[in-house]
């Protein structure tokens, strides 16, 4: 039995850009900015923690280097496209997740105030199922305002 989700023959498991974009900003249209925020980062996470669990990291003790290249293998330029993951790394127990070509940012002009909804919400998602702890999540540097990654920090919930 084929899996509805890749069975497309002809044009097989991916889409453009622009449609995904195209998806983003209708949702702003008819919602309104803040509800597809909410919308798209609940989305991203449960993505997120199911990524994590079919790649066996749930509860992972592995290190934060090769957490961060297994699900780059999956999400990134190797699997699903929607962003690489450069590092990751504990500063002082913040986690930060380093991203680049995020799918949110593709496309955008310099200086646009446009958040990785997302992407952010699949790599908290990950990072929740990873750990095991409920995050808290934070897009804190972007491509489009100056930084050097789209910078995801995420610290546990009390």
């Amino acid at each position: 039995m084929s899996n509805a989700l890749t069975s497309r023959a002809t044009l097989g498991q991916f889409s453009s850009i622009v449609c995904f974009k195209a998806v983003i900003t209708g949702m702003e249209e008819a919602l309104g900015e803040k509800a597809t925020a909410i919308a798209l980062i609940s989305a991203g996470r449960e993505r997120g923690k199911n990524v994590a669990k079919s790649l066996g990291l749930s509860g992972s003790t592995a290190d934060f280097a090769s957490i961060a290249a297994q699900l780059n293998e999956a999400i990134g330029a190797n699997g699903t496209h929607l962003t690489a993951i450069d590092k990751i790394v504990d500063d002082g127990g913040v986690l930060k997740v380093y991203c680049s070509e995020t799918v949110c940012s593709a496309g955008e002009p310099q200086g646009s105030d446009r958040k990785c909804t997302f992407t952010m919400g699949a790599v908290w998602g990950a990072m929740s199922e990873i750990t095991g702890k409920k995050l808290r999540g934070v897009h804190t540097e972007s491509v489009l305002r100056g930084g050097t990654h789209d910078v995801f920090e995420f610290t546990v919930m009390a």
